[in-house]
């Protein structure tokens, strides 16, 4: 029997760097690299949709909303990591020249069949680590609901559920709100 040659684990620089020129996104664990897969048109428009809608509500105001080309880092004791939520807000910035933010208040997800179980396992896990984090939302594709998760003052986080083409994901974290019929608008339910 033979065995499997372990692989050395990747340094976060040479991660970064890797991403610079890459044409394909990589989630970093701890040293291990992951590709991403590319999204279906469907999740693509409801992710434009968030962004849309948080950059028309916070123009003018502290908080910027970010797309899924930039990386949110999350240090753990042990190790760090780097995830492409698909948007987010911050209202601290990292400089511009980072290719990632540190302190995002919203952090949005829009599940998908390949990454409902990495989504709702070790991100769900590993977002509320954040000490920003104030709203963590994940959005289902195929049907006007979303699962919003929100700090509580006394610590932790409550769950939420919004659902149907009349609900409004009330954002007073960042003064903004998601009308459902705005996410899901150009979605196509029937296909």
């Amino acid at each position: 029997m033979t065995a499997l040659a372990k692989s050395e684990p990747i340094s976060i620089e040479d991660y970064l760097a890797g991403e610079e020129v890459s044409d394909v996104k990589h989630e970093y664990l701890g040293g291990t690299v992951h590709a991403m897969a590319g999204a279906t048109n469907r999740h693509n428009i409801i992710a434009m949709n968030a962004l849309g809608l948080l950059f028309g509500q916070l123009r003018g105001k502290p908080c910027q909303p970010f797309n899924s080309d930039t990386k949110v880092r999350i240090k753990f004791p042990d190790q760090t990591r780097f995830y492409y939520p698909d948007a987010m807000v911050v209202c601290a910035p990292n400089p511009a020249e980072d290719h990632f933010q540190d302190r995002p208040v919203v952090l949005i997800e829009v599940l998908s069949e390949s990454t409902r179980r990495t989504d709702l396992g070790e991100k769900l896990d590993a977002y509320p680590t954040i000490p920003s984090l104030e709203v963590l939302l994940y959005v289902e594709p195929d049907t006007p609901y979303v699962t919003v998760h929100r700090r509580r003052a006394a610590g932790g986080f409550a769950i939420e559920h919004h659902a149907g083409l009349d609900a409004v994901i009330p954002l007073p974290e960042i003064e903004a709100e998601l009308p459902l019929a705005d996410l899901f608008d150009r979605v196509d339910f029937a296909s």
